[in-house]
């Protein structure tokens, strides 16, 4: 993704030349590069009929997580024990849970707490994690030397054994301490991200024709070199919200996630699937929900990347 960082060469074209005007038009042509690579990701995106599908899938996901009345008018806390494994109808579609609730109306509302926890730790490492990665690979020396062993301690984490280790400590499995984990252990990979593109773009051209007309370093971070880094941060951002989807899930059916009464993919896979060889719809539905979702956001992070880069054009 190091060449989506790139698009200032072309730009910075003609070196001052002492009048004032060399570096106004090298920073004014990087802009306009930098949106044409947008323009034409877009085009390429728009015509890419997997990445359209991916993105209608999670649009869809996402109503009902927000709305989930839209998708169902029944009451999934409104259980009847003789009711308890029904197979599926046409009224009731995915059948009922072990408790005799109604399994359709679960599914749509166990949306809501994966995506939030999805969004919530993904939001967090991209400020972050990008503003880390940021001040390292534009300051460098000590301080680019701190936030790499900071960095380096974390990624010296396994993953799952230190969310179990965290969930553990906390003794609060909710939605907010479950996305807070999730952050503090996933942080590192996009700084070092953010880190390599800011060191390959801050000596360009085009930042050297800021500097020299006297942008500050807020400046020059912000508006000048955090652009060219931003295409490589949103493919990750993209791929790693269907791991942390994954992730809650994983860590539900652990049993160091989100708990009952609480609903989500995850416990509904937990709670069911000792029934799999007698009734292997309470296992497959969750399960096709929760491999739709991360293999949709897994695609539109591949389609991003290949038209993000120019090599792949």
């Amino acid at each position: 993704m190091s060449d989506a960082t790139s698009a200032g060469p072309a730009v910075g074209g003609a070196p001052g030349s002492g009048d004032g005007r060399a570096p106004e038009k090298a920073s004014t042509s990087g802009k306009e590069h930098n949106a044409s690579l947008w323009a034409d990701a877009r085009r390429q995106l728009v015509r890419d009929p997997v990445f359209m599908i991916a993105v209608l899938y999670i649009l869809v996901v996402s109503t009902m997580a927000a709305f989930p009345k839209l998708w169902t008018g029944q009451d999934p806390r409104a259980c009847d024990t003789d009711q308890s494994r029904l197979a599926p109808s046409w009224e009731h579609p995915f059948g009922f849970n072990i408790q005799g609730c109604d399994y359709y109306s679960h599914a749509i509302y166990g949306a809501r707490p994966s995506m939030i926890i999805a969004i919530m730790a993904t939001s967090g490492i991209v400020v972050f994690g990008g503003l880390m990665g940021l001040l390292a690979g534009y300051y460098g020396g000590w301080v680019d030397g701190i936030i790499s062993r900071l960095m380096d301690i974390f990624f010296s984490l396994p993953f799952l054994l230190g969310a179990i280790v965290f969930l553990t400590l906390i003794k609060q499995q909710n939605v907010v301490t479950i996305a807070l984990v999730l952050f503090l252990l996933s942080w590192p990979t996009i700084a070092r991200i953010i880190r390599g593109s800011v060191i390959s773009s801050k000596d360009l051209d085009y930042v050297q024709a800021a500097k020299a007309v006297g942008a500050g370093n807020g400046r020059l971070m912000f508006r000048h070199i955090l652009p060219n880094a931003i295409a490589p941060m949103l493919v990750y951002a993209t791929i790693v919200l269907g791991s942390f989807v994954a992730a809650e899930a994983t860590l539900t059916f652990l049993g160091i996630g989100l708990q009952p009464p609480a609903q989500s993919w995850g416990i509904m896979i937990s709670a069911h699937d000792v029934y799999f060889l007698e009734d292997p719809w309470l296992l497959l539905f969750p399960c096709g929900l929760l491999i739709g979702t991360v293999l949709s956001f897994i695609l539109m992070g591949d389609a991003l990347r290949d038209a993000l880069d120019p090599k792949f054009r």
